[in-house]
């Protein structure tokens, strides 16, 4: 089937609307997807309904690849360059007949082809197309050497002796051990999903450690011996001067595993026992841009986005680092990158870049800092700035000027809440009636361990301890309360992804009133809480209740609503 014939199907049958078939278009044009893949990724339908319309246009099954355990030989007998090729995975046998899982069952071609090079009779079942490429990574991933067998050939004179490269190819061959080593844990990261790898370096000890869904969680412990080894060949990777011991460095190392490109910012800093290396995976297939996929509820979402649709003012994301406010940012940012407006960024470090936007990378030690760069934002006839932290003064003056010539400005600040915020760009020194005159909406954020749809289980909670994390007496009884378990999906641990939980408070007349009188920081919560903000700690209870997250995850991410 078209893609056009299936987004008109689907258009007609009112799954999705027209504005959506058109977004979707705009994805699949960028980044040459199928249409099906474009409308699950932009959010415009859920992959199993879309499963369930396919199967019925074709008069096929459906089958769910997640829920679906294929064997190791039925899998042998298609080649992945096959399956790569038309988009399939066989999942099962039944006399001469093969059953194949396929995202177009109507595509003849593919299973003329498949007939031929089988020897069986092809009988189609349609899986979404996302679901099948998961498949065929899972079940056709090539089984490299083990640790134990890279650690046996290794010896003590391991010597790294590779050149500085731009791209580290891993499908490259090499055979000296620790290079095998060094591709085995990056691989291995991406592979569990996780944000950033942590080689450390102790007096009797060498471990190398994921964070995962916010948590770090111990993956190895390479011998002593090695220490030296691994840490330089991370540092010849990311361009780094191996000979320098004593000083913080950092760099980049850009991958291609599988066809796919990954970066890798790197850190390097010295420590008692040596130099431990930290790298943040940037993989930009995995931002999420959708901010309907964030973890906004509906009114709050609303509330943000005619924030940034104002032709001017400021708009601050708040939360500890880590908290995904450059998340946030961008999504914000992508929503607004169109052709009739010009948008600068000062980042440090730049993440991730966009076509369309105007990116500069801080650079400290040559005068470059937030400041300087807004200065000359101010000059380059700016629609919308972004910088990346309010740090002092003289960013948090600029910026607010700039808000109040016709400019948006998007930035971010380290505060514990939304009206907290108003508390510390007072103390930073600008003046109440500049904040007031300037902020559109101010934004804070957490983020939460999203419990694993296919093994949470129900759990059961004293009813003092729900009315201590602050859930309303009369809600008590209305919903249920999950907790983790842990299975083959979520790698044992109960939780897969993190939702974002948002305390969005628009700068109301109400507020700006009390602001110029002088106001605390509570006083600012109590009168946005009776407007209708929701609290931080509100906004998670609500996803628990909702059987998103569970009841610790609540508590160990937000504060209490005490006043």
């Amino acid at each position: 089937m078209s893609s056009g014939r299936l987004g008109e199907l689907l258009v007609r049958e009112n799954l999705i609307s027209v504005q959506q078939l058109r977004k979707a278009q705009e994805e699949q044009q960028k980044n040459g997807t199928r249409i099906g893949s474009a409308l699950i990724k932009v959010g415009a339908i859920e992959e199993h309904k879309l499963t369930d319309f396919l199967s019925k246009q074709y008069g096929v099954p459906a089958i769910n690849l997640k829920e679906f355990e294929i064997d190791q030989e039925i899998v042998k007998l298609v080649k992945k360059e096959v399956a790569q090729k038309h988009l399939v995975i066989p999942v099962n046998r039944a006399g001469q007949s093969l059953i194949v899982a396929m995202a177009d069952p109507s595509n003849i071609y593919a299973v003329d082809d498949l007939k031929f090079t089988t020897g069986y009779n092809i009988e189609p079942v349609v899986a979404s197309e996302p679901s099948i490429r998961e498949a065929i990574d899972r079940y056709y991933a090539e089984k490299g050497p083990t640790l134990d067998e890279i650690l046996g050939q290794a010896d003590e004179q391991v010597e790294v002796t590779e050149q500085e490269e731009e791209e580290v190819d891993l499908k490259a061959a090499e055979d000296a051990p620790v290079v095998k080593l060094v591709n085995l844990v990056l691989v291995d990261a991406i592979r569990k999903g996780a944000s950033d790898i942590h080689v450390e370096p102790y007096e009797k000890d060498f471990r190398v450690r994921f964070r995962i869904d916010g948590v770090l969680y111990d993956v190895m412990k390479p011998p002593m011996k090695l220490k030296n080894a691994i840490i330089s060949r991370l540092k010849i990777m990311a361009a780094l001067d191996i000979s320098e011991r004593r000083l913080p460095q950092d760099g980049r190392i850009k991958i291609r595993n599988s066809g796919k490109e990954m970066d890798f910012r790197v850190s390097v800093c010295p420590t008692l026992f040596g130099e431990k290396v930290v790298l943040r995976l940037l993989d930009k297939s995995n931002l999420q841009l959708d901010m309907t996929k964030l973890g906004f509820d509906p009114e709050p979402l609303r509330w943000f986005k005619e924030a940034i649709d104002r032709p001017y003012g400021m708009v601050l994301v708040t939360g500890p680092t880590g908290s995904g406010k450059t998340t946030t940012l961008y999504s914000a940012l992508s929503l607004l990158n169109t052709a009739d407006v010009n948008i600068s960024t000062a980042e440090d470090p730049v993440e991730f870049n966009f076509a369309g936007i105007n990116q500069v990378q801080m650079h400290d030690d040559i005068g470059l800092n937030f400041a300087a760069a807004l200065r000359s934002f101010l000059r380059q006839d700016p629609d919308i700035i972004m910088i990346g932290e309010i740090r002092d003064f003289e960013t948090a003056e600029i910026g607010v000027k700039a808000a109040l010539t016709g400019h948006l400005v998007l930035s971010t600040l380290h505060t514990n809440d939304a009206p907290g915020t108003v508390s510390r760009l007072l103390n930073m020194g600008i003046e109440p009636f500049l904040v007031t005159a300037s902020l559109n909406l101010i934004l804070a954020q957490r983020l939460a361990r999203k419990l694993c749809p296919a093994c949470k289980r129900p759990s059961k909670v004293e009813e003092q301890a729900l009315l201590d994390a602050g859930v309303p007496p009369d809600k008590i009884g209305s919903f249920t309360v999950y907790e983790k378990a842990g299975c083959r999906e979520c790698n044992d641990r109960g939780y897969r992804g993190r939702v974002a939980i948002y305390e969005v408070m628009p700068f109301w007349d109400g507020l700006k009133e009390l602001v110029i009188n002088g106001a605390s920081a509570a006083e600012l919560k109590q009168e946005a809480i009776r407007l209708g903000m929701q609290t931080l700690r509100m906004a998670a209870l609500a996803k628990m209740m909702g059987g998103m997250t569970t009841l610790e995850e609540v508590v160990g991410n937000t504060a209490p609503d005490r006043f």
